[in-house]
């Protein structure tokens, strides 16, 4: 996947008409990606699900259209357009979209910031 320059500002446009809703698919687009963060843009269609997993990196998640069920460290929340979750590193979660949905997620490395109060 193409690196995205920590220093290099960059436009990127009509994210979800590139991105459809497929039949019965989960469909992704990594927008940004470098050693700071991963910004990915998801289409769910209806009933789709990602099961419960973790990242080693903080996580915002924002619901940008649709409806989904969130599962957060076995607690399920019922995300409609416009909701975030923030997730601390480590955190287990799934998710299932009630309805046809895109999200977008952003993947932060805080291993830097850890390693600095380690030191300290």
């Amino acid at each position: 996947m193409p690196s995205t320059a920590v220093e290099t500002s960059c436009v990127i446009t009509d994210l979800l008409n590139d991105l459809p809703i497929a039949k019965a698919a989960t469909t992704s687009r990594v927008v940004v990606n470098n050693d700071v963060l991963r910004h990915v843009v998801f289409s769910f269609d209806t009933g789709q699900v990602l099961t419960e997993h973790a990242s080693a990196r903080a996580v915002i998640v924002q619901l940008l259209t649709g409806k989904m069920n969130f599962s957060l460290s076995g607690e399920d929340h019922v995300l409609e357009a416009g909701d975030v979750i923030y997730l601390a590193p480590g955190e287990r979660h799934a998710l299932e979209a009630l309805e046809p949905c895109y999200m977008a997620l952003t993947l932060v490395d805080v291993s830097h910031r850890q390693a600095e109060e380690i030191s300290q």
